[in-house]
């Protein structure tokens, strides 16, 4: 078994990178592997970590709106509006 450490500095992962990290978890082309197939696995990852980063992108969206309710509800209403712009 491996261990593998990435990390980022002053930040968190963007949608992409996260994306990215999954389809390596998600798929593995071997270099053996007929040509034919390997091109149909690059093809397949390359729109799998398209449609990842759209639905990750899509949650931080949902997640912010969440935030941005709950902290109008709970009488904050310009922390809100800060939430709403990032």
């Amino acid at each position: 078994m491996t261990a593998e450490v990435q990390a980022v500095s002053g930040r968190g992962w963007t949608a992409e990178e996260l994306a990215e990290r999954c389809a390596d978890k998600v798929i593995s082309i071997s270099d053996t592997a007929d040509p034919v197939l390997q091109q149909q696995a690059h093809a397949f990852r390359k729109e799998l970590v398209k449609t990842l980063t759209f639905y990750l992108n899509e949650a931080v969206r949902c997640d912010r709106t969440t935030v941005y309710n709950a902290l109008n509800d709970a009488g904050q209403p310009e922390l809100a509006e800060l939430i709403r712009r990032l």
